[in-house]
């Protein structure tokens, strides 16, 4: 069975760490890229970072380039999002999913969600 499972969200400190976990089955890992997207209340989901299926590829959007880095261990079929220097409008549900299309930051080129994890920062 396909599956993608989140981990690792919680409430910290604005300026404060997290590191979040996807964990993926082992047909996703050898075939696509996988990725996070965030949604906050209120505001449609939107592309945070992806890692193409080699794991030589990222990719970022601007709100969160230089504090956030996805990597991905190979050995644990599982990728990861740490998150730097958090600030009060990163909170959100936090959900990864595979690459399955042709861009890399479009909702619609990506498939086989997971269930999120929510991440909440205090200031």
């Amino acid at each position: 069975q396909v599956r993608l499972v989140e981990s690792g969200g919680g409430l910290v400190q604005a300026g404060d760490s997290l590191r979040l976990s996807c964990a993926a089955s082992g047909r996703i890992w050898s075939t696509y890229g996988v990725g996070w997207f965030r949604q906050s209340s209120g505001k449609e989901r939107e592309f945070v970072a992806v890692i193409d299926w080699t794991g030589s590829s990222t990719y970022y959007a601007d709100s969160v380039k230089g504090r956030f880095t996805i990597f991905k261990d190979n050995a644990k079929n599982t990728m990861y999002l740490q998150m730097n220097s958090l600030k009060p409008e990163d909170p959100a549900v936090y959900y990864c999913a595979a690459n399955v299309g042709a861009s890399r930051d479009e909702e619609h080129d990506y498939g086989y969600w997971g269930q999120g994890t929510q991440v909440f920062v205090s200031s």
